[in-house]
């Protein structure tokens, strides 16, 4: 049987359960016989923790003496329910039993002639056409980096493309890279993307493989194509959805204290994991290894990596674009990169912390002010300018306010002798206009 090796990810479109398959599919006892037979010694002879293999073998195999899969018809609903049943032993979230008989054809097609690239042409389009998980890439105000992607895609594949962004951000004064969405991959990404943040060479992890019985180091790698960022301040962002490979380039930079991480605590699998054909319509997914932290000694399974800063997801970009501002402000000497920081740290604060006026002191900045216009519609201020569009006005303090569709823009309330006499417009590169009150 081919054997897909998949280091701390999943299987490649798995959630996708195949393309075109046959419509109400069956399937009969024989072969409820034959895959939970199969699944048993799959779990047994593989899992990372011998133990814990054979009583998730000894379950399934009960369960299905007991009669317990006799009404389970549908193919989808009983490799579902075998995935419940062996995540009743060891909630292993690598452990996974998928229906996929069109993807297994093409897997087994071209394990029988070198010659047939159907199905790795089928991956490269779908590769290419999501960009190798890369989603986001762009510079902040205040030259600092964000980077969003989705899996860590063995380097040999999406290593070009990881080049490509790393060097596109090698001259930024911090770094947000997003995991939010990411839920593992190949431990070969980890090490190249990782690389690009230390001077020297350092210990990322380790794995211990239950059937060779050794365990394998990785390390950063001697080299990268490109400018490295050893200085530059690391804020990784994570979520609950934050999984496996994921997890460890998290963990890495967490012990190896070269990152701050803001979010949520992830998801808890730590286990590289191997697919195993079962039969012409059925795979399994069995973690093989486990990794083990040079540091720690030990590693994230079943618990998640913990954030420094504990924030809900949604919340966590902001959070992390703050907190790097602020930090970058502490040091720079520049006056004019320093109020640049300023003005963007200061909108930051303003959303997670809003700021709260009274409904009183607001409808004292109510009027015309030149070509200017301040309403108050439901309570709340929106701010519009001859015939473009009206914008809610967020307050950043009590007499000044900005606004989510522009940010290099605010707009100041000048008060005097408890009323508003006049609007400045303020720009981020110090430019000031002003209109005195008319209405």
């Amino acid at each position: 049987m081919k054997t897909l090796i998949l280091l701390l990810g999943i299987l490649f479109l798995s959630c996708q359960q195949g393309y075109a398959q046959e419509a109400n599919p069956s399937i009969d006892a024989n072969e409820k016989a034959l895959v939970v037979d199969s699944i048993a010694k799959f779990m047994t002879e593989k899992y990372v923790f011998p133990d814990k293999g054979k009583e998730m073998g000894d379950l399934v195999l009960a369960n299905l003496k007991a009669g317990n899969y006799d009404d389970i018809s549908d193919p989808i609903m009983f490799s579902q329910k075998l995935s419940e049943d062996l995540l009743t032993v060891n909630n292993d979230r690598h452990i996974g039993v998928m229906y996929m008989p069109e993807r297994i054809a093409m897997m087994q097609a071209a394990d029988e002639d070198e010659n047939n690239t159907e199905l790795e042409d089928l991956e490269k389009r779908y590769n290419e056409f999501g960009n190798y998980d890369f989603e986001e890439i762009k510079i902040l105000p205040g030259n600092v980096g964000y980077l969003k992607f989705n899996r860590f895609q063995d380097a040999s594949i999406a290593g070009p493309t990881a080049v490509a962004a790393m060097n596109f951000l090698a001259h930024t004064d911090a770094l947000i890279i997003d995991l939010t969405e990411n839920g593992g991959g190949s431990p070969s990404l980890i090490q190249l993307i990782t690389t690009y943040f230390f001077e020297g060479r350092e210990h990322l992890n380790s794995f211990y493989y239950r059937e060779e019985d050794e365990t394998r180091q990785f390390w950063t790698l001697t080299h990268v194509p490109g400018e490295k960022m050893p200085e530059t301040d690391i804020y990784v962002l994570t979520s609950s959805r934050t999984f496996s490979g994921a997890e460890e380039f998290s963990y890495n930079l967490r012990n190896l204290e070269r990152a701050i991480l803001v979010g949520e605590t992830t998801g808890g699998g730590a286990h590289p994991v191997s697919a195993y054909i079962v039969n012409d319509n059925f795979i399994v997914r069995v973690p093989f290894g486990r990794a083990v932290n040079p540091i720690t000694k030990t590693n994230w399974e079943g618990t998640g990596v913990e954030p420094h800063v504990a924030i809900e997801k949604d919340k966590a970009f902001d959070m992390a674009y703050m907190m790097a501002l602020d930090s970058l402000l502490k040091t720079e000497e520049n006056e004019d990169i320093k109020n640049n920081l300023a003005w963007a740290s200061d909108g930051l604060k303003a959303k997670l912390k809003p700021v709260t006026i009274d409904e009183k002191t607001l409808k004292k900045y109510v009027g015309t002010y030149g070509p200017r216009t301040i309403m108050m519609e439901e309570g709340e201020l929106y701010y519009q300018r001859e015939e473009r569009p009206k914008m809610k006005m967020i307050p950043i303090n009590e007499n000044t306010f900005g606004f989510d569709e522009i940010n290099y823009f605010r707009l100041k309330v000048i008060m005097k002798d408890g009323k508003a006499v006049a609007v400045e417009g303020v720009y981020d590169n110090g430019r000031v206009d002003r209109n005195e009150r008319t209405k």
